[in-house]
């Protein structure tokens, strides 16, 4: 790395830069506790809809014939695709060793941790039966049941939870140099004796540090097809199927580029606010949160050339039905859904062509604000308005959303949020050793 790139981090000492962020694991402050009070509620209250749906039945949703997929299934996709951005960062940016993921990394792999387990709560709740899901799981053949493993909904299992496992263990071997900063600040007690057990006996050796440099290389390069392979797999839930609008090979990088935007949108919603928290305005500068922007708004022109790509498709393979659907889209019952989608996911993020918006937080936070409301329905309009309007004009219906879903809805914002809330005052959000590795070398450069 060249010293103009290292020192957009600062003209900083390693002690300052140490302290700075162990010193965000410190007392929460009131605000802080107000807000992670509040994200608890929302949760609670998400909680106590799901309880109520469980008592009482699915009839207290919207979902009904033919709209068997409602917001369930759409915040499911929502929330894996948010949990892409961070293996994208932390990962592939990794391996192509781009300068301005050292400071944001940590928080967008925190984000995927707590989005897929976030996301694994809702195939749950569209059950209803919740209890039932160990019918579903394709566990080794017993007991006379046979799952189908031809199933797009096995092979979903099978992905998420590969894709949950690998980057948990890369978030974890990530986290490792500075777990055992965190041990050795920390005073005698609980805290401390978690902290030593899982730091797994690091002191920094050189030994140590070469074996954790080839591990992490390992799994980055693990986790890298990854990014391509869960959403692709998400998408042959609907590509597998003969409903019009998602019978087509599109929907995989399409797919995988939605969730990247979704994802990336996240990512700076949550390091604005962070950086300015935690007072580590001099660690996650504006360059970084600009060379998200950059990436975001790159993301965007695919995702945009996707939704040109799917009506294309639709003109030139001349299907009745196809014809129909793409028709009824911008026109028909879920019109303005489709056009808050394409407005947020394809108009909006060009706001970030200017180095005047990009370079501006409260621009940076509106727009990919304005992202994820896009993306979430855009979840939405690939669900409802296939399922309300397939073949036969005499199954056609309609779907809205019952007070029960939105709150279940909500719920989930809440609880990402409180996860999220809890992790970074118990383990730095930061990566302390690779925002070091990435300064002026105090000998070279006379810091």
């Amino acid at each position: 790395m060249s010293h103009a790139q290292a020192s957009k981090l600062g003209n900083f000492s390693y002690g300052k830069i140490h302290r700075d962020l162990l010193g965000t694991l410190g007392v929460p402050s009131k605000a802080y506790i107000a807000l992670i009070l509040f994200c608890l509620a929302l949760a609670g209250w998400g909680g106590i809809a799901w309880g109520y749906l469980i008592f009482t039945g699915m009839g207290v949703t919207g979902i009904n014939n033919p709209v068997a997929w409602g917001s369930f299934i759409t915040t499911f996709v929502f929330w894996v695709g948010i949990g892409h951005a961070g293996t994208l960062i932390s990962a592939v940016l990794f391996l192509l060793r781009v300068p301005w993921r050292t400071a944001i990394f940590r928080a967008a792999e925190a984000s995927t941790i707590f989005a897929v387990a976030t996301a694994g709560i809702f195939p749950l709740i569209h059950m209803g039966r919740f209890w039932t899901v160990y019918y579903t799981l394709p566990y080794p053949n017993g007991r006379e049941l046979w799952p189908n493993f031809r199933s797009p909904l096995v092979w979903d299992v099978i992905a998420i939870s590969t894709y949950l496992t690998v980057s948990a263990i890369f978030f974890y071997i990530g986290l490792l140099p500075d777990i055992a900063a965190a041990r050795d600040r920390a005073k005698p007690g609980l805290k401390k004796t978690v902290l030593l057990l899982l730091s797994l006996g690091w002191m920094g050796s050189f030994k140590q540090w070469k074996h954790y440099t080839a591990a992490y290389v390992l799994f980055a390069a693990l986790a890298t097809p990854l990014v391509v392979s869960v959403h692709s797999v998400v998408s042959w839930d609907f590509a597998m199927s003969d409903v019009p609008g998602w019978h087509t090979t599109i929907f995989a990088p399409y797919f995988v580029a939605g969730a990247i935007l979704s994802g990336l949108a996240m990512v700076i919603c949550i390091l604005i606010p962070l950086r300015h928290v935690f007072k580590v305005k001099h660690i996650i500068r504006r360059y970084h949160l600009e060379g998200m922007a950059k990436l975001l708004v790159a993301v965007s022109i695919i995702v945009g050339y996707a939704y040109g790509v799917e009506f294309f498709i639709a003109w030139y393979a001349g299907n009745p039905f196809e014809v129909a659907i793409f028709k009824y889209r911008p026109t028909g019952d879920f019109a303005i859904q489709f056009w808050i989608m394409v407005v947020c996911n394809v108009i909006v993020p060009l706001l970030y062509l200017f180095k005047k918006v990009r370079t501006n937080l409260a621009g940076l936070f509106i727009v990919a604000v304005l992202v994820n409301v896009g993306m979430w329905f855009e979840r939405y309009n690939i669900i409802v308005s296939s399922l309300s309007h397939e073949f036969m004009p005499h199954t056609w219906g309609l779907y809205s959303m019952t007070w029960v879903e939105w709150s279940i809805l909500i719920g989930s914002f809440g609880l990402f949020f409180f996860l999220y809330l809890s992790f970074i005052k118990v383990l730095p959000a930061i990566s302390v050793a690779e925002v070091k590795e990435s300064m002026p070398h105090p000998l070279k450069e006379k810091h």
